[in-house]
């Protein structure tokens, strides 16, 4: 893989609840010299002063500057944050892929916490809690007012002890109170099956330490069943993580060609990354899956995919988390999160606020088994004394009927999964037939 530009360790922001998807970049190296002016200072000074001699209660002075480091971190946009030691510990240690928590990635939104994503076979997940869901409460303490730091120190908590969250849920006329039992949440970020003879799936819950790694061993071992015809790449809910991992994925797929580049202000910001050759489905089609929940790496590998036109991206528009965050450790052993740059995809395309656009759209839609009618369609080979093909392969019509009840399950458990499927058909059928546009 060809990195250029890259000085740093990248790390992703699973620590059990957290504050956003995205990429992290971690530095050491101290804040060059700035102008401060003179006169905030002394605003500051001011209101630090009277604080310490006026408000109700005695405030220890290292909770007031610490405060005063949040608020100013705050006012800047959604993902830049102060980390103390011990979240910043946890920051580090999510990318490993265990750690405690509801299993959720979460941001804010007006006041109040948004679901980004709920994390496969984690808590959340199994206690229905769906990506664009408002919590509203913790427990019994309203969420309106409170830091997003607050909120999600509230929702960590002991493995085994319950936290009931109150969220309002877009078509849901009353708001929900669902009970969620905290766990260590061990995510395997690569899960991987045949849905068919020759077409694979292959699904990316969140972008580990690992992932890519994880991804070309799954891959081996769904071609040891025959080769692939075609692979579905779900990324569905899939709130992002570690960029090294985004771009090791994109680079399986492709032969060579940008993957991605960021660009900021400073020269750090400023990186480019490259795929190298040895596609290890060698070219066979691909549609990728995305909705709402997709986010920050997860767009990073929609969008590299979708400009090399190497796959078809189904589904609904992503999130849109197209900014940088960089990791400043501060010599307190806490650490600054700081947004530096924006990422872009091959084209120049800015994901920041606007997401990725599918080139298939599909709506959330919940398909039921139509009730069976005494009057269904008379087909040829109902009718009485109908002449047989004499070109018939024996059996075919059982194996026809065995296909139809495997489509049939498939479509009703996960509408767009099917669709996706049937496009993966389609695209070989026209290539099979030299169909050409």
């Amino acid at each position: 893989m060809k990195v250029t530009g890259m000085r740093a360790l990248k790390i992703g922001l699973l620590v059990g609840v957290v504050s956003a998807a995205s990429w992290a970049e971690e530095k050491s190296t101290p804040a060059g010299a700035v102008n401060i002016p003179f006169e905030g200072l002394k605003t500051f000074s001011e209101v630090y002063g009277r604080i310490q001699q006026d408000y109700v209660e005695p405030v220890p002075d290292d909770k007031l500057l610490e405060d005063a480091i949040r608020g100013m971190l705050s006012g800047l946009d959604p993902h830049s944050t102060y980390l103390d030691q011990e979240q910043y510990n946890e920051l580090k240690v999510g990318t490993t892929g265990q750690f405690g928590g509801l299993g959720i990635e979460v941001g804010m939104e007006n006041g109040f916490v948004k679901v980004i994503a709920p994390i496969d076979d984690t808590p959340a997940f199994h206690a229905g809690i769906k990506a664009g869901d408002l919590i509203i409460r913790l427990d019994d303490k309203p969420v309106k007012g409170m830091s997003l730091n607050d909120a999600v120190k509230m929702m960590r908590g002991e493995p085994g002890s319950p936290i009931v969250l109150t969220v309002v849920r877009e078509g849901v006329e009353q708001p929900l109170k669902i009970t969620i039992v905290r766990d260590i949440i061990k995510i395997k970020s690569v899960k991987s099956r045949i849905l068919e003879d020759g077409y694979g799936y292959l699904r990316i819950t969140s972008f580990q330490s690992k992932t890519g790694d994880n991804v070309i061993e799954a891959i081996d071992e769904m071609k040891k069943k025959g080769p692939l015809k075609g692979l579905v790449l779900d990324l569905r809910n899939n709130p992002g993580g570690v960029l090294n991992a985004a771009v090791a994925v994109s680079d399986a797929f492709l032969e060579s060609g940008l993957i991605v580049y960021t660009d900021g202000r400073v020269e750090d910001a400023k990186m480019r990354f490259s795929a190298t050759p040895n596609d290890v489905i060698g070219g066979a089609p691909i549609v990728v899956l995305i909705n709402g929940g997709s986010a920050s790496a997860s767009e990073i590998v929609a969008g590299a995919l979708q400009d090399h036109k190497r796959a078809v991206i189904m589904g609904e528009k992503t999130f849109g988390k197209g900014s940088v965050q960089t990791i400043l450790p501060t010599s307190n052993g806490g650490a600054v999160k700081l947004t530096t740059a924006r990422y872009y995809t091959p084209s120049g395309r800015s994901i920041q606020a606007e997401g990725i656009t599918p080139d298939v759209p599909i709506s959330r839609v919940k398909l039921e088994m139509a009730a069976k009618s005494e009057f269904a369609p008379i087909k040829e080979a109902d009718l009485t004394g109908h002449l047989s093909n004499d070109k018939a392969k024996k059996g075919g019509d059982a194996k026809d009927k065995e296909s139809e009840k495997v489509d049939e399950a498939l479509a009703l458990q996960d509408y767009p999964l099917n669709e996706a499927l049937n496009l993966l058909k389609g695209i070989n059928i026209v290539h099979k037939n030299g169909v050409k546009n």
